[in-house]
């Protein structure tokens, strides 16, 4: 990589700094990825009770003793007959037979189905012994205490049997996924009471400028109110992780490096805003030094976003399988369930301090394009889940790059008589408005060199999760 040399003012003092080539967005990413060790599983995570692991995610593979069904049962309301019986009735020849028990939901059948008789039975409800098949009661008649059958059903027809949705012992859900509402349902059903899933990353988040002002402060000339603050705390929640706000810092060096420390002590991720361009005031990249960091990334080949510093902390050792986690398993199981969690292997990990751009626009293509699956990684995600999604639209404008940087358009993307289609946003497409970024869906990509889609044409676009 070629490296060019700039002088800088830090405190009283001036050095030189380099002024680094672009790396391409796919080297950069590249790299993001190789510094994060995703969360320790067993020191990295805790056990939750089920209501309160909504949203986390698994730190170990779940199993159950149960069945799924648990035994075999009815499908619909009808009849529970014995396949033999009914093989050949229609509606020319129909067959009659006597119903000897009612087995609604919850009821534990008494008898055992002889030849010509059935039970009548709803949905959910236990199959009797001796009964294989359930004929629907659209396809009956009843009189009294028989039933006729007027149509011949399917050998086994509307039974779901036992262990026929899940075998006992068998993965039930595996280490990595994030509990939505059906796994929650899943492991409720299981009697998993309490779940261990990874912590959430903590994102330590301060801006830098002396321009910046708190939202409830007044705006004098030449200040602006410091949004990234709120909107990178807003995607650090929304990816899952905690959002810790440190404010504003001015652009001094003392106060930037104690803060800057404070943060990487603080979190496992650090994210600034500012100060990692080429002008005077620009100080991230000389304190990320002088604080021991391992700088990976200087700027990259990518509109918005070009000045991003990417900086890596120490790292823990790799360790070894749990020695107590298969005591552990227990944790849990619900109240006598026989649901467990297998043990895990420990990875190692590193802190990773991520400057990003000022400008608001670019402090947020940045984070959706190289934060967000660094972050998605760190806490444990499998590795489908980690980068950002890409989908082919037709594009309902005209979209325009310099080529020279692989670039963003910001705008959305619609469904539309099963096609995709993309709506630039209308007005400025400059980093610094952030007015036109609102409703935003998606993120149209021109790679380096291609200058121009045409309205009509077919464009990638990043879908923004």
């Amino acid at each position: 990589m070629t490296i060019l040399l700039r002088t800088v003012k830090f405190g009283h003092k001036s050095g030189v700094l380099p002024i680094p080539s672009m790396l391409s967005v796919a080297q950069a990413e590249n790299i993001i990825l190789n510094q994060v060790h995703p969360f320790n599983p067993v020191h990295d995570s805790e056990i939750l009770d089920l209501l309160d692991a909504i949203g986390r995610i698994l730190a170990k593979p779940v199993t159950s003793g149960l069945d799924f069904p648990h035994w075999d049962n009815s499908a619909m309301d009808g009849y529970a007959v014995r396949f033999e019986d009914v093989q050949f009735c229609s509606p020319e020849q129909p067959v009659t037979l006597e119903i000897v028990e009612e087995i609604p939901a919850g009821y534990q059948p008494q008898r055992r189905l002889q030849a010509g008789e059935a039970a009548r039975i709803l949905t959910g409800s236990v199959m009797p012994a001796g009964a294989d098949t359930v004929v629907i009661q659209e396809e009956t008649q009843r009189e009294g205490s028989t039933v006729t059958i007027l149509a011949a059903p399917k050998p086994g027809a509307f039974v779901r049997q036992r262990g026929s949705f899940y075998q006992s012992g068998a993965p039930l859900l595996p280490v990595g996924l994030r509990l939505q509402a059906p796994e929650i349902a899943v492991l409720a059903a299981a009697q998993c009471a309490q779940v261990r899933v990874y912590r959430q990353p903590r994102v330590a988040i301060l801006s830098t400028g002396n321009e910046l002002v708190r939202i409830d402060q007044p705006l004098q000339p030449g200040q602006i109110v410091d949004s990234n603050q709120y909107a990178l705390a807003a995607l650090v929640a929304q990816t899952g992780a905690i959002p810790i706000r440190m404010g504003v810092v001015p652009d001094e060096p003392e106060a930037l490096k104690q803060a800057m420390a404070k943060a990487i002590a603080t979190a496992d991720i650090v994210l600034s805003s500012g100060g990692v361009s080429v002008g005077d005031y620009d100080y991230v990249e000389t304190i990320l030094e002088s604080l021991g960091g391992d700088i990976h990334i200087r700027a990259i080949a990518v509109k918005p976003g070009k000045p991003l510093t990417v900086a890596t902390f120490g790292h823990q050792e790799p360790g070894v399988r749990s020695q107590e986690s298969g005591a552990r398993d227990g944790e849990a199981r619900g109240q006598g369930a026989p649901a467990t969690i297998q043990a895990p292997i420990l990875n190692s990990r590193s802190k990773i301090y991520f400057g990003l751009p000022g400008n608001p626009v670019s402090a947020l293509v940045t984070f959706w394009r190289f934060v967000q699956p660094a972050l998605r990684k760190l806490s444990g995600l499998p590795q489908s889940d980690w980068g950002p999604t890409f989908l082919a639209a037709k594009s309902r404008t005209e979209l325009r790059s310099d080529g020279k940087r692989e670039s963003y358009l910001w705008g959305r993307f619609y469904l539309t008589n099963g096609q995709y289609e993309f709506d630039l946003a209308s007005g400025s497409h400059s980093s610094g408005n952030l007015i036109n970024l609102a409703g935003t869906n998606g993120l149209a990509v021109l790679p380096v060199g291609q200058t121009q889609i045409a309205a009509g044409e077919t464009v990638q676009v990043m879908v923004i999760r």
